[in-house]
């Protein structure tokens, strides 16, 4: 396998692992800057409810569904992955809001389509939250080792476990079926 290729696939692979992602509502974070005492406080309750678990894990989701646009503002610089990947490599080469984009700009090119959606509520607990989702999409070609023919539909589940710090996510566990994701691809 060419560094080439074991590259794209330590990028695909955990993106489509990962083809992650959590709820689907909308929680832009709201900035202003207040002219008055009353804006200001309306102001600060937007943005903590922003930064509340669930819109945090809202926009996670838009972002796995291709919507960049507030990813810096949920991401962390310090952003980390954690996923076994297929090609033996741990995640670690995943790294911030530009790491992050790029594996899921990765994934959406084998899977233009591709929409994640959550099966259960997410649970939070401190600083942690977690969340079991399924992902469907239309393969478009170009899974290392796949022999399934671009429109093929595929459908895999699995389970994100985010860490935040400071209204931001730092670290990201990820844990996908790929045994079911590589046997649609007819890739074993």
């Amino acid at each position: 396998m060419t560094t080439t290729a074991r590259t794209r696939m330590r990028l695909l692979v955990p993106a489509a692992m990962t083809a992650l992602a959590v709820s689907a509502t909308t929680a832009a974070a709201y900035t202003s800057s207040a002219a008055t005492a009353e804006h200001s406080v309306t102001s600060q309750s937007h943005q903590a409810a922003a930064k509340s678990p669930q819109a945090m894990l809202d926009a996670w989701l838009r972002l796995w569904n291709g919507d960049f646009t507030q990813a810096a503002g949920i991401i962390s610089p310090d952003f980390k992955v954690h996923a076994a990947l297929l090609d033996g490599g741990d995640g670690s080469s995943v790294r911030g809001v530009d790491g992050l984009e790029a594996m899921i700009t990765q994934l959406r090119a084998a899977f233009p389509d591709l929409r994640f959606s959550m099966q259960i509520d997410p649970l939070v607990a401190g600083r942690h939250a977690s969340v079991r989702w399924t992902a469907t999409g239309t393969y478009a070609g170009g899974f290392p080792g796949a022999k399934a023919q671009p429109g093929t539909v595929v459908t895999f589940t699995g389970t994100d476990t985010l860490r935040i710090e400071h209204g931001k996510f730092v670290e990201y566990w990820l844990n996908s079926d790929q045994l079911q994701l590589l046997t649609q691809l007819r890739a074993l």
